[in-house]
This record gives C-alpha cells, structure tokens and sequence, in this order.
C-alpha cells in the first residue's frame, strides 16, 4: 500500500485514553483494507506523528493523510501541527501530505455528537 491514513490526536498520560482513538482506527481501516490506518499522538503516547510517518515511509508509503482527532482547531493544530508537517515535508521531500480540518469540525460528526448527548435525556431527533 502506498497510500495511509494517520489518525492524529493528542495523547494522555492514562493508557486507558487510547481506547476510543484504537477503536476508530480499527473501524476506519476495515472500511478502506486498501489504505494503512494509523493512530500517531501529539504528546504523552506513543507512536509520534514523526515516528509513525517514519515507519509509514519505510514500507513505502508516498502518500499520507493527516487527521486530526481532535475537536476543534486549538493551539496545538494551528502551531503544533504545521511545525511537524514542516519538518516532515523536510524529511521526506518525495511523499505527499495532506492535512484536514479537525474532525469535531466536521457538521456530520457534530450532528452524531448532538445526537448522542440528546441520547442522554432518552430524546430522539
């Protein structure tokens, strides 16, 4: 496969965190079996978005797409994000990245989160 998708989101300091973003990941690679899906972190975990994007590079991987797991765009999507995209467009001058908004961005997940807290009150839209 020469193309991944890099699920990118912060990282904690409990391991337990994780869970959700290894759940998505395993539900978005069964959908696409033609794409490597990986999670990469910010901080705190393991693998880094460099040390993902290493290993990607390294099976050979031209074409990598970044997601950002997280809710809005923040500090570290509008600072963070940018200097490790530098650095990796730097590294590796022959792959294409891509980035996209934040995913709690996106009106499709905003309206599944509404829906879920809606959930909470036993009300259904």
């Amino acid at each position: 496969m020469d193309k991944a998708l890099i699920l990118f989101a912060h990282g904690a300091r409990a391991p337990g965190w994780a869970a959700p973003f290894q759940r998505l990941r395993e539900l978005t690679a069964a959908r696409r079996p033609d794409v490597t899906v990986s999670l990469a972190f910010l901080e705190l975990m393991t693998p880094s978005l460099p040390d993902e994007v290493a290993g990607l590079v390294a099976r050979g991987v031209r074409e990598v797409t970044v997601v950002p797991v997280f809710l809005g765009q923040g500090g570290h999507l509008l600072r963070d994000l940018p200097q490790l995209l530098e650095g990796l467009h730097t590294a590796y001058p022959g792959v294409a990245f891509t980035t996209v908004a934040a995913v709690g961005e996106d009106p499709g997940v905003l309206a599944a989160m509404a829906e879920y807290c809606l959930s909470a009150l036993g009300a259904t839209v």
